[in-house]
């Protein structure tokens, strides 16, 4: 049953870019690995390792020589770390952060075949890949997912309780709740970040688009009120689900956060004298059972906010006139606008082939719960 759920997940979830926007190619003077076609940097390191799930994942981690934070970003669908690249370096110069962005699981150049566990356990691997390659440690992670990558980021923050922080951008609350506007949690959706969220300890900030067209704004507003450790929410008026970067408010908003978290003293210390067999607290937990596993449907936590007027008044500004504080990396962060629109289209292209692909298998699983239910209530 599990690898039935998660093979017709995978088909409506997951779009990786075809072709790839990159290359892994090594140096031969060198040793090192390098991303072809995109400019080597003396800063970047381009990362292969493996998962616990026999894949090897493709990553790129960012040094910044005054970083006290490092981001571990979890990218969204229809996209690669190849055309990522400029947007990760400006975000590591901006913020202050080292960073690491990495491909899940048949993404960019990235091993075997995307599904909701690959992803948990290409995440994991990232995490390790931080501890033990470049020392971090948990309370100076911050987790960053985006749409699809909320999902990887959710579960592991649920399990890391002395991170220092999470960034949920334009997330999803479940799966299925991006096409069908459900009441409950069924046993064969994925990424259930209604139900997990509130198992997170450390600050959360949430930003989302008022005009999202993909995952609605009402996603977003409810996982932020249903967080442990609430942070001001970025609603950016107008925003769609793949332009967010383009705001200046965003970019002042993350930089607020990030100052804000790295003040604050530490509030998650653990206890060393845990009787845990594991030999340091900061590891992750094993994992757990599978979310594919049968599970009993049961109420969902979903309470819709009405819509009220946000206090958010940003000034869209158009692609072309987007800057940063400093003008001269201006046409480093731009990206195509070409693959922007091409990603649009992607996502608006697979989103309607998915709601109709999936009626039929909705169907036949909500009479299979309504039976389960009349049993039980007999």
């Amino acid at each position: 049953m599990g690898g039935v759920t998660s093979s017709m997940a995978a088909k409506f979830a997951f779009f990786p870019p075809n072709p790839p926007s990159y290359k892994v190619v090594k140096d031969e003077a060198t040793g090192l690995l390098l991303m072809d076609p995109l400019p080597h940097r003396e800063n970047v390191d381009v990362l292969k390792f493996p998962t616990r799930r026999g894949n090897e994942i493709v990553a790129v981690y960012i040094r910044h020589p005054m970083a006290t934070s490092t981001l571990l970003y979890s990218h969204g669908n229809a996209t690669d770390i190849g055309q990522m690249y400029e947007l990760f370096i400006e975000l590591s110069i901006h913020l202050r952060v080292n960073l690491m962005g990495y491909d899940y699981s048949g993404y960019g150049q990235s091993s075997g075949k995307p599904s909701e566990h690959n992803t948990y356990a290409d995440i994991e691997a990232a995490y390790k890949c931080l501890e033990e390659r470049y020392g971090a440690k948990q309370e100076d992670i911050i987790l960053y997912g985006q749409s699809v990558g909320s999902g990887p980021t959710v579960d592991l923050a649920a399990r890391l309780p002395r991170l220092r922080a999470i960034v949920l951008h334009s997330p999803i609350l479940s799966g299925l709740r991006v096409m069908y506007p459900v009441k409950r949690t069924y046993w064969f959706d994925i990424y259930k970040n209604i139900d997990k969220i509130p198992l997170v300890k450390c600050p959360v900030l949430v930003i989302h688009g008022t005009a999202d067209e993909v995952v609605d704004c009402s996603h977003g507003k409810q996982l932020w009120v249903l967080c442990q450790e609430k942070y001001e929410p970025l609603w950016l008026k107008g925003g769609s689900h793949c332009n967010l970067e383009l705001y200046p408010e965003y970019l002042r908003h993350l930089n607020k956060f990030i100052s804000t978290v790295e003040k604050s003293p530490s509030r998650r210390i653990s206890s060393r004298k845990s009787t845990d067999h594991r030999k340091s607290t900061d590891r992750i937990e094993l994992p757990r059972r599978s979310v594919d596993f049968f599970e009993a449907p049961r109420k969902s936590t979903d309470r819709r906010e009405k819509s009220r007027k946000s206090t958010d008044r940003p000034e869209k500004l158009k692609f072309s006139e987007y800057k940063f504080n400093n003008v001269d990396k201006v046409d480093k962060f731009r990206i195509s606008a070409d693959q922007i629109e091409r990603s649009r289209r992607s996502v608006e292209y697979h989103h309607e082939k998915s709601r109709r692909s999936i009626d039929h298998q909705l169907e036949k699983a909500r009479k299979s719960v309504d039976w389960l239910d009349r049993i039980r209530a007999g």
